[in-house]
């Protein structure tokens, strides 16, 4: 795949998301397999899918992979339940998860402050039968005001993302609006100013949403950028969106912040996915 024309003309800075990429080596070996592709920022999903409060020392271990790779951690999800697969989220779900999300608030808080991660992604959660939707968005609303305090401890942003409804049926924020209205909500509720919106072009394009309106309407409340092509969700180039066309209106927009690449490597080593970005270009 040859690399995207022009995309060195932005001047975005990269980091490889190691929960959808490198997941054919143990996670351990992931920050040295993204230092040894070319990358110096890495972000990561909550890697303990059943354990909100891992055992010091697997934190301890990731940590010093992360630091011995020499890569900055520039992003980390809450506890989000079983992701990957059915979960999308726990925060708005009544009894154990919710009860689950709140314990790791301020374990994920802290891993990240101590590796001076400025952003924590707080998935929202599927619909749930028998709990009108109404109890769910106020449960949605008391969790994410307790995260967004975390973050200001630490100085971070707390992340609200837009999935797609073909992917994530029973997820509620499927459009941009919709996550900057819960957004707004959070903020307005907490006066910190620290929710911010998670722009994921792939879920965006999916949803069939005009995403030149979606840079140009919602840059300013951004503080991260996903990336991955559609169809397909594999890497820049292998799909249909323009992505020197997209980076580029990004930058004009006014966001200077991470691009995560969260794509799908495809049949092939992860390594071998990154030939659209030239090699100079990948390290912040």
């Amino acid at each position: 795949m040859a690399p995207l024309a022009e995309i060195g003309s932005t001047e975005h800075r990269f980091t490889v998301n190691l929960s959808i990429l490198f997941t054919e080596l143990p996670l351990l070996e992931r920050p040295a397999a993204a230092a040894a592709a070319g990358f110096s920022a890495v972000e990561l999903w909550w890697p303990w899918v059943d354990a909100p409060v891992p055992e010091q020392s697997e934190l301890d271990a990731l940590r010093a992979a992360l630091n011995d790779a020499g890569t900055r951690l520039t992003g980390l999800n809450f506890y989000a339940g079983q992701l990957p697969g059915p979960d999308r989220g726990a925060l708005s779900v009544p009894g154990e998860e919710s009860a689950r999300f709140r314990r790791n608030i301020d374990v994920a808080a802290d891993f990240a402050g101590s590796m001076g991660c400025k952003a924590l992604n707080a998935l929202y959660g599927n619909r749930v039968e028998g709990v009108s939707e109404a109890e769910q968005d106020e449960l949605a609303l008391e969790n994410l005001v307790r995260a967004a305090h975390a973050a200001d401890r630490i100085g971070a942003v707390v992340l609200v993302e837009a999935l797609n409804a073909p992917e994530s049926p029973a997820y509620p924020l499927v459009s941009a609006p919709k996550a900057v209205e819960v957004v707004d909500r959070v903020n307005e509720a907490t006066g910190l100013g620290n929710a911010k919106f998670l722009m994921d072009l792939y879920h965006l394009s999916m949803n069939g949403e005009n995403l030149h309106q979606v840079i140009d309407s919602y840059t300013d409340k951004t503080a991260h950028v996903q990336i991955a092509d559609n169809p397909g969700r594999g890497a820049p180039g292998t799909g249909e969106l323009d992505f020197t066309d997209l980076l580029g209106r990004l930058a004009k927009a006014g966001y200077d912040g991470w691009i995560g690449l969260e794509y799908k490597p495809g049949d092939r080593p992860s390594a071998g996915s990154f030939d659209w970005l030239p090699a100079p270009l990948r390290s912040a």
